[in-house]
């Protein structure tokens, strides 16, 4: 997988518990990458995340599907307390905008 092949999620913090920067990748978990900078924090994960991908592939593993490609309908089912649905639907009302658009508005804070 060269970089121009690499769709994948990465995301650079810093690591009070090991005082570097760690690099991780949100479709791989369970890899991260520690170093002095966070450039170089990211250029490790992102070798890492090929060289495993390159030991999948010639296992025959399945390579997650990266974030950035995947299709989302935009729609997903999420269950709240009834008190909370009521107080969702009491501001919706109070805004006159369906409670649809409230939680859209609240989840995309």
């Amino acid at each position: 997988m060269g970089q121009k092949d690499d769709k994948f999620t990465y995301r650079v913090a810093w690591s009070d518990d090991d005082n570097e920067y760690v690099g991780l990748c949100a479709e791989f978990p369970s890899l991260s990458w520690l170093a002095e900078t966070p450039e170089k924090a990211l250029k490790g994960i992102r070798k890492l995340v090929a060289d495993v991908v390159l030991d999948m592939g010639k296992n025959g593993e399945s390579i997650p599907e990266p974030f950035a490609s995947r299709r989302y309908s935009g729609t997903f089912m999420v269950r709240i307390p009834p008190d909370v649905h009521r107080k969702l639907a009491i501001q919706a009302a109070e805004a006159g905008v369906s409670l649809n658009r409230i939680a859209s508005s609240k989840l995309s804070q």
